[in-house]
């Protein structure tokens, strides 16, 4: 395994997206536990993607334009839900001591769908794993693999180190209401933001 690959994984992990705003969500409506659930259902949303990367079912989304925009725009479509659902739900960002539990269930679902609805990282898949995997090599599909686990654990480690964070700082804004209104606002722009990136960003 490669520095350049490590390296590469990690900015590509750490640089914030969907799955980082939902974690640091997580961790501040709900604390640590919400925060490393967030972290391992955005990971495993990561799944279908390298499955299709390695199957090849990437190289026919690639090729065809249709099958990308629909995945595409069912993405846009989750992100500004989920824009609309943080403002309408003030449950949904409430710091509080005593806050209603969420079930494990419902944080990994939705994290889930962030990822799976990411067509991106399908793309992403297909264009940057064949660069690590010479061609012609024997054992290049354990070696896919294995990469892509390694890429997985990154994505795990750095969600539930930005949604501990987030959630370490908890008590500095319970009981302010203009905080945790801004905030849920930020969130919400923050969705619309890159569904507005996702949907004028071409496969």
């Amino acid at each position: 395994m490669s520095l350049a690959f490590l390296l590469t994984t990690l900015v590509v992990v750490a640089t914030p997206g969907t799955g980082v705003v939902y974690t640091l969500a997580a961790g501040l409506s709900r604390g640590r536990r919400a925060s490393v659930v967030a972290a391992f259902g955005c990971t495993l949303g990561i799944v279908p993607h390298m499955v299709a990367a390695i199957t090849g079912v990437a190289a026919l989304l690639h090729a065809s334009a249709t099958a990308f925009q629909v995945l595409k725009y069912a993405g846009v479509a989750y992100l500004l839900w989920m824009a609309w659902a943080t403002l309408r739900d003030r449950e949904a960002i409430a710091v509080e001591r005593d806050a209603a539990p969420v079930s494990a269930g419902r944080v990994v679902v939705r994290a889930v769908l962030i990822n799976v609805l990411n067509p991106k990282l399908t793309i992403f898949f297909f264009a940057f794993l064949p660069q690590f995997v010479p061609s012609g090599e024997s054992g290049a599909l354990l070696r896919m693999l294995v990469l892509s686990g390694v890429f997985m654990l990154s994505t795990f480690v750095v969600f539930a180190a930005y949604g501990v964070l987030a959630a370490s700082v908890r008590r500095h804004v319970i009981g302010r209401p203009r905080v945790m209104a801004w905030l849920r606002r930020s969130f919400a722009g923050s969705f619309v933001l890159l569904g507005a990136k996702l949907a004028t960003t071409d496969g």
